[in-house]
């Protein structure tokens, strides 16, 4: 079963291609549309970037993931409320973002407003179904706990690399000519998430928060999605609904982490 994990780089996005008994391919393109076609039929899409955004206050899903991380909590970054990105210039959203929310937007979380865009005009059209994921939250469940270093340290990045060849998804070479275009960071990232989008388009699932009540615009929970903690307890529930596509998956889970058949997210 092929699949694809996306990860946000500099110049565009950069992709792992996973499954179907040909080892890994590595891809990338200025947009999402073009990497995904590039990609070729795939079961399933996971992504990092949020899908839907709040229209005041902090999404349900963004502090479920923190509370799954402990001290890697601030590696998730709150979504900043549509409005505030929205708003033009950077000074302008931080002044919409403290009317609305009390805080104000980070420069980081305002530089993904195109991306953010982007992804949310191509997700009625994907070709497969697409999940919300966070890099660390997949690496932690990988792991059985949250790791101890970050990504940006050298001894987070080989922890990582460890855990994704124990995974089957050794990252060797330079992955030309994709890895000419992606951080570190970035192929890390890509390449966990497409370990996850395997376990998702397989039925295990499950969302953060356990029964998302905040919808996106045209109806789909706000939700970041795992897997199941190995002792199958913790703040997400089991799920196979999946509910960043069009189709049945998007309806029947609304508002709530419930038991779907595909097709879904």
């Amino acid at each position: 079963m092929r699949v694809i994990g996306i990860d946000g780089c500099r110049k565009g996005w950069f992709g792992i291609v996973a499954g179907g008994g040909s080892g890994i391919e590595a891809l990338f393109s200025p947009r999402v549309a073009d990497l995904v076609a590039a990609a070729g039929e795939v079961a399933g899409i996971a992504i990092d970037i949020p899908i839907g955004l709040p229209e005041r206050g902090a999404r349900q899903a963004d502090r479920a993931a923190r509370e799954r991380l402990g001290r890697l909590a601030s590696s998730v970054f709150i979504t900043p409320v549509r409005a505030a990105l929205a708003a033009e210039p950077y000074r302008e959203a931080t002044a919409v973002a403290v009317r609305l929310t009390g805080s104000g937007i980070s420069q980081q979380a305002y530089r993904l407003r195109e991306k953010i865009f982007e992804v949310e005009d191509w997700l009625p059209g994907s070709p497969a179904p697409v999940w919300e994921v966070h890099p660390e939250v997949c690496f932690a469940v990988a792991n059985g706990a949250p790791l101890a270093w970050s990504k940006h340290t050298w001894a987070g990045g080989q922890q990582r690399r460890q855990i994704l060849a124990g995974l089957g998804l050794g990252l060797d070479g330079p992955l030309l000519p994709a890895g000419r275009h992606a951080g570190p960071d970035d192929v890390l990232d890509a390449a966990i998430a497409a370990w996850s989008a395997g376990r998702l388009a397989a039925g295990a699932g499950q969302s953060l928060p356990a029964r998302p009540r905040e919808l996106t615009r045209d109806g789909r929970p706000m939700a970041i999605w795992a897997l199941p903690r190995p002792a199958a307890t913790g703040p997400g529930r089991s799920c196979r609904c999946r509910c960043s596509r069009t189709g049945a998956g998007r309806t029947a889970g609304r508002g709530r982490g419930s038991t779907t058949p595909p097709p879904g997210t």
